[in-house]
């Protein structure tokens, strides 16, 4: 049997199974944070029509899993969420009211969300959708306008992220926003590290990361010739 699941271990790479080694209890707790989230968005959507419910529903759980499965993650930090968010709804509101073809606009909306994301360094996949909403939501989002940002936008990030901010902070080896982690050490002399030192060390941290073995080894190699050419220089002065 374990030769079988060996046989596929190349093809769960190439479709990216990912394999970080979380705890049943991380994963029920991840799963408990987003659906205290989505119950905080249901109360305060309720002005909303049905249909925007439902579509504002679908980004704010994007959002959701990303805050509460991978709270130390870069794309689920306080200024992606926030500004990902508002910034694109702006766009998606201005791509509707200024551009007249329905699916151009959609189009332009997302495609300038991401651009935009990306240079202000606040990139939050969910964003995209928020921006697509904007222009395909309907009656009840298009009468909003740009109050489109306020709410339900504006008070459904704030009300998340409040949410993300308690709900992580009673666990004490979950830190968002990930700037509250406290500093590890690291040792002065780096070691060479096998598959056993990685899986080790990340079932400790005990969450999910965004990052799989290759890449760790590859930053681990990067950053050890970093220190040897930095030594060598210090040695030359």
């Amino acid at each position: 049997m374990l030769r079988r699941f060996a046989r596929l271990e190349p093809l769960a790479r190439w479709i990216g199974v990912e394999h970080s080694p979380v705890s049943h209890g991380e994963r029920l707790l991840s799963g408990c944070g987003g659906f205290l989230g989505i119950v905080g968005i249901l109360i305060v959507s309720q002005d909303l029509g049905i249909s925007a419910q439902l579509l504002i529903l679908a980004s704010m759980g994007a959002s959701a899993v990303l805050l509460f499965a991978v709270p130390h993650g870069a794309l689920s930090q306080p200024w992606p969420l926030v500004g990902g968010h508002l910034l694109s709804a702006a766009i998606g509101v201005a791509s509707y009211r200024w551009v007249a073809q329905p699916q151009l606009a959609a189009a332009l909306a997302v495609g300038v969300s991401i651009t935009v994301m990306h240079y202000l360094r606040c990139l939050h996949p969910p964003g995209g959708a928020t921006a697509l909403i904007a222009v395909i939501g309907g009656p009840d989002i298009h009468q909003l306008g740009f109050h489109y940002l306020l709410y339900p936008v504006g008070l459904n990030v704030l009300l998340i992220l409040s949410i993300a901010i308690l709900f992580n902070a009673a666990l004490p080896w979950r830190r968002y926003p990930v700037a509250w982690a406290r500093p590890q050490q690291v040792p002065d002399h780096p070691l060479a590290l096998q598959h056993d030192d990685l899986a080790a060390a990340l079932s400790e941290i005990d969450s999910f990361i965004d990052v799989d073995e290759d890449d760790l080894k590859l930053i681990f190699s990067l950053a050890e010739k970093h220190a040897r050419e930095r030594r060598a220089r210090s040695r030359r002065r």
